[in-house]
């Protein structure tokens, strides 16, 4: 048995693989390297370069590698490009998404675990945000992901695979051996982008909004290291292979630091003070969203490992001070 990664060249993807790998599994990944890059798959030789879309190929993957289970995380992930660019997610989340899940039905797969994302919420009225709470996504990369959880549940109830969506809350943090981290030019992430500013890659970091209804007056977000959910995804197939039903979970901490706090500990890591910049609020942007991971712990018996924001954050800055001089 195999383990197909699509978008495993990627971010969360690429630390996946090597969770799955630490874990005896034969990980085979498929990317189109659009946003990936080939030296992140640490398995060279099982990289096929391709998109999901290509029916023959996935195919020919799932036939060749007797896949059992694919975990599909290939897809397009900035909420201000959907907006700009909705068809393009729609292709990309749902469209491609629609053609690798009938792949895997025509193939005998067994097991689907997608990355999907706490945007399906949207702007949730809870705090603390369980798997019930209403889901109504704000944007067409959230609804993109929502439509592809809806596949999901109709393919299951049509036929034999079972699926587990993991709805991911700010994923940050690097590999701790230094071998993979965020590393998309383009990426808006906090952590990313304040780890440059201490860099000098940028002159400044922007808060937007210091008036929210929080104790220091910026958002509140749970962040959760990409390794613990790595971590997550390995623990799923193995629910899923010992007969567990179905599954959607949150992947988060339970508990959320504000923007500020967030700056100070990369301060704190970096060892200077940042440029920071007062910027207006972002329309959208609810004052806090924290997770609640209780169904997580207790269907897959998940722990986190890095639940410490100066780890997370440390492990993030050494990452781009690498992937630095990587590229220069």
């Amino acid at each position: 048995m195999s383990v197909l990664v699509t978008g495993g060249a990627g971010y969360i993807g690429s630390h996946t693989a090597i969770d799955l790998l630490n874990a005896g599994e034969d990980v085979i990944v498929i990317d189109n390297l659009s946003t990936g890059f080939d030296w992140a798959v640490q398995v060279p030789e099982k990289l096929y370069v391709g998109d999901i879309a290509d029916e023959a190929l996935v195919d020919r993957i799932i036939k060749d590698h007797k896949i059992d289970a694919v975990v599909h995380f290939a897809g397009s992930v900035i909420v201000p490009e959907s907006v700009a660019d909705p068809l393009k997610y729609y292709l990309n989340n749902t469209a491609k998404s629609r053609t690798l899940i009938e792949r895997c039905v025509k193939g005998g797969v067994k097991h689907f675990i997608f990355s999907s994302t706490a945007a399906v919420y949207g702007m949730p009225e809870a705090v603390s945000v369980a798997e019930d709470a209403p889901l109504n996504p704000m944007s067409p990369y959230g609804r993109s992901k929502l439509m592809t959880e809806w596949m999901l549940a109709d393919v299951a109830a049509a036929h034999d695979i079972t699926y587990a969506a993991l709805r991911y809350f700010n994923v940050a943090g690097g590999d701790p051996k230094g071998r993979v981290g965020q590393s998309t030019a383009n990426a808006t992430h906090l952590i990313k982008v304040a780890c440059q500013t201490a860099l000098g890659s940028r002159p400044a970091i922007e808060i937007y909004g210091e008036d929210y209804p929080t104790p220091d007056g910026t958002c509140i977000r749970d962040y959760i290291h990409v390794s613990d959910l790595a971590a997550a995804h390995t623990a799923a197939l193995k629910y899923l292979r010992g007969g567990g039903k179905s599954l959607v979970a949150n992947c988060g901490y339970g508990h959320g630091f504000s923007v500020r706090q967030v700056l100070q500990a990369v301060e704190r890591a970096a060892g200077h003070p940042l440029v920071i910049r007062s910027a207006p609020r972002r329309a959208g942007d609810p004052a806090s969203v924290v997770s609640n991971p209780a169904r997580i712990k207790a269907t897959l018996g998940w722990e986190p490992a890095y639940d410490d924001l100066d780890t997370i954050v440390g492990h993030a800055l050494a990452w781009e001070a690498k992937l630095r001089e990587r590229n220069r």
